[in-house]
């Protein structure tokens, strides 16, 4: 039997830290998912940090753009953006307003609502691949541009909102390269994940894609 999670949301308080602090931080922690058919509960098992001006692979390392200007916003509100042209993914700002820094949900474990997310993730073979990358996480969640900008500290229902949750054991958490991430930023190990859970992704480094003629 699943126990229900801490309905208590994460304070601003905690997003506003140095990226590399709240990424494992986020590890155990639930995030929901409010929808007209009812709620989608994940628990992070999986998530990324990107720094920034610090970090070439961040996608506001060359500054402020109508695509990821959220990030510039203040910390403990969700930027999603939108993949090759097919998949959206979602982030949490980190740190102080104007920093820019944020950590992408890479995976986790469906708590509540998995009928819901099923319905939605028809190819996933069992649960544990409902949400298992970060495409197939947002996909199962439902997100999309609509929801970037909203604010996952607030209580209630909300579109999205990170609960208190458990956070994961230190000594269950590793770190390592994070995943496809081209030139320089490949070589930071700031993908973070619970160890030994079914729900993390494999790890796929960068591929450089043939441009097309």
């Amino acid at each position: 039997m699943i126990t229900p999670p801490d309905r208590t949301p994460l304070p601003r308080e905690f997003f506003d830290r140095p990226v590399l602090e709240v990424a494992p931080d986020l590890l155990g922690r639930t995030l929901v998912r409010t929808t007209p058919d009812g709620p989608i509960t994940v628990r992070l098992t999986e998530v990324e940090a990107y720094d920034g001006p610090n970090d070439p692979g961040s996608h506001a390392y060359r500054g402020r753009t109508p695509r990821n200007g959220v990030m510039f916003g203040p910390p403990g509100h969700v930027y999603v953006y939108f993949t090759y042209g097919m998949w959206f993914c979602m982030n949490l700002v980190c740190g102080p307003e104007g920093r820019a820094s944020a950590v992408l949900l890479r995976a986790g474990e469906v708590l509540e609502g998995a009928d819901l997310a099923r319905k939605r993730r028809l190819s996933a073979r069992n649960d544990k691949e409902l949400a298992k990358g970060p495409a197939r996480l947002a996909t199962a969640l439902g997100v999309d541009r609509a929801l970037d900008g909203t604010d996952a500290c607030e209580s209630g229902d909300t579109p999205l909102r990170v609960l208190t949750g458990t956070p994961a054991a230190s000594d269950q958490v590793l770190n390592g390269p994070r995943t496809g991430v081209a030139g320089d930023g490949g070589v930071h190990p700031w993908r973070f994940w619970i160890d030994n859970d079914p729900t993390v992704s494999p790890y796929r480094a960068h591929v450089p894609r043939r441009r097309s003629s």
